[in-house]
């Protein structure tokens, strides 16, 4: 499957989600692919990551738009994959075929502890029909989101405005769960910040602002810390996450330290 045809699915999803677009938030490797078409990026001379798996943030309490989530979805030729043990299971939206096809994950904020007073681990809920993953930090993301208008295709209503995750956001985000994250996805983490701070390289003052006035306000004093010394815990040396970040920067040519010194 190409990146074209991920695009037509995502458009699907995109459609599928229509009722709901006010209220949910792209986040993941989806919104850094969208900032391009954000009024505030300036143009690269290489691709952004591409990804088949859409992440998309909805609020605990999303409100009802008569048909549920799950119902548009399958209307829209997505196809359930459940995961794991838990109740109810983790669930993959596929559309395509096979185990490499376009797929959505449905996140929504961790509150409180990670079990319930039963016991049972807090990892899924189910909202508006469609189970989502219960995460840490993902109120972060769905706080003062970006917009963008969105052209899509293989559909006769081609155009949406979307809302993106908060570039400002989705930096502190990827600083506060560094340390969970697998050996893989620290890499792929560490090329999405720096991309990101290059693809809004020539407003910098405004990305400043807004995690100034609008994102470290909302932060706890020791998770704004967190994200202030990351320039130096995160980047202060060539770490194995840095030089495999490198590896898989596709199509260019950088080092390590070209990625540290972008911190």
């Amino acid at each position: 499957m190409t990146a074209a045809d991920d695009f037509v699915s995502f458009s699907r999803l995109i459609i599928a989600l229509d009722p709901w677009l006010d209220q949910v938030v792209i986040i993941g490797g989806w919104a850094h692919r969208l900032y391009r078409l954000h009024p505030y990026a300036q143009a690269l001379e290489y691709a952004p990551l591409t990804t088949r798996d859409a992440d998309i943030a909805i609020p605990p309490t999303l409100l009802a738009r008569g048909q549920d989530i799950r119902e548009r979805l399958l209307a829209n030729g997505f196809t359930e994959e459940f995961l794991g043990d838990d109740q109810p299971p983790a669930t993959h939206y596929r559309s395509g075929d096979g185990a490499a096809g376009f797929y959505a994950e449905f996140l929504t904020p961790l509150v409180g502890g990670e079990h319930d007073r039963e016991g049972r681990r807090k990892a899924t809920v189910q909202i508006a029909g469609v189970t989502s993953q219960r995460l840490r930090h993902i109120d972060l993301l769905l706080k003062h989101p970006w917009a963008v208008d969105l052209d899509l295709t293989g559909t006769e209503r081609e155009r949406r405005r979307v809302r993106i995750a908060n570039p400002a956001s989705f930096l502190a985000q990827k600083v506060l769960i560094h340390a969970k994250r697998s050996r893989d996805d620290r890499a792929k983490d560490i090329l999405y910040m720096h991309d990101t701070l290059e693809v809004f390289g020539g407003r910098l003052a405004e990305l400043r602002d807004e995690w100034e006035r609008r994102i470290a306000p909302q932060l706890r004093h020791r998770h704004r810390s967190k994200v202030l010394k990351a320039s130096y815990q995160l980047f202060a040396e060539a770490t194995d996450a840095i030089r495999e970040a490198a590896l898989i920067a596709v199509g260019r040519s950088i080092s390590s330290e070209s990625l540290r010194e972008a911190r």
